[in-house]
């Protein structure tokens, strides 16, 4: 089973290389579900891995839904071209209709553009998935566009509870594509991931800092939140994570 661990900085992918994870999703932004990440934040987090594990580039330029306008398109297919050619081993896409279907001839304009740039690259459907209205009929015209990876919580808000689903989806793909389980993971849903033929799994492992004190915070908001705080990728959740799949399965 393969661990792939959501990252917004270069510090975040060293740690997760360090700590044995196979993969990095690289965004920008990820408290709003994540979006493109600089030409420089990709630049810095290769430097950290230093080829050690895989980096996917999400390309996403905006947050809220997944029905694009045909500037936003422009956009994406010129942040793939940018982000393979500058090293990312993968990118990952997805796009919906306003009916909340998988819009077919964007789609594959990213994928197009992705292939030109670079044959071998990783293609990955993100949780757009998650908002299609048939999750299985989804996966059908993702296999049917050469996408190599899809990452879900089964169409739920959280992959523990998706998991009927994602051993539905794993089965319907039939080793032609990696189903990659994450939203809302946690390490205690790791056994069960796999027991139900997950190879991949995918979270966060963030954590919250701050360089305020709890009694601090209301006098630098008006509605108490900390306007210091951000998050980062922790190192013991990442190394738990690699323990977990690591047990999984070898007690398989």
């Amino acid at each position: 089973m393969r661990l792939e661990i959501a990252v917004t900085s270069a510090a975040g992918a060293g740690t997760s290389a360090a700590e044995g994870a196979d993969t990095v999703e690289l965004c920008s932004s990820l408290e709003l579900g994540g979006i493109t990440p600089s030409q420089g934040l990709l630049e810095a987090s290769l430097e950290h891995v230093d080829g050690r594990l895989e980096v996917h580039a999400l390309v996403r330029p905006r947050p809220g839904d997944f029905h694009y306008s045909a500037s936003d398109v422009d956009t994406m297919v010129h942040e793939v071209k940018h982000l393979l050619r500058q090293g990312a081993a993968g990118v990952v896409v997805g796009a919906l209709t306003a009916e909340q279907e998988v819009d077919v001839p964007v789609v594959r304009r990213l994928l197009e553009s992705a292939k030109e740039t670079n044959p071998e690259a990783r293609l990955t459907f993100h949780r757009a998935i998650d908002q299609s209205r048939d999750p299985m009929a989804a996966l059908d015209l993702l296999l049917d566009l050469g996408f190599t990876r899809v990452l879900t919580s089964g169409h739920e808000s959280t992959a523990g509870e998706g998991l009927n689903t994602l051993a539905r989806l794993v089965e319907r793909a039939s080793g032609a594509m990696e189903i990659v389980a994450g939203g809302g993971l946690k390490i205690a849903d790791i056994p069960a991931m796999h027991a139900a033929g997950l190879s991949a799994v995918h979270l966060s492992a963030k954590r919250t800092v701050s360089t305020l004190a709890d009694s601090a915070v209301a006098l630098g908001s008006r509605d108490g939140a900390d306007p210091t705080a951000y998050a980062v990728t922790d190192r013991e959740t990442v190394r738990a994570a690699r323990a977990a799949v690591n047990a999984a399965t070898m007690g398989s």
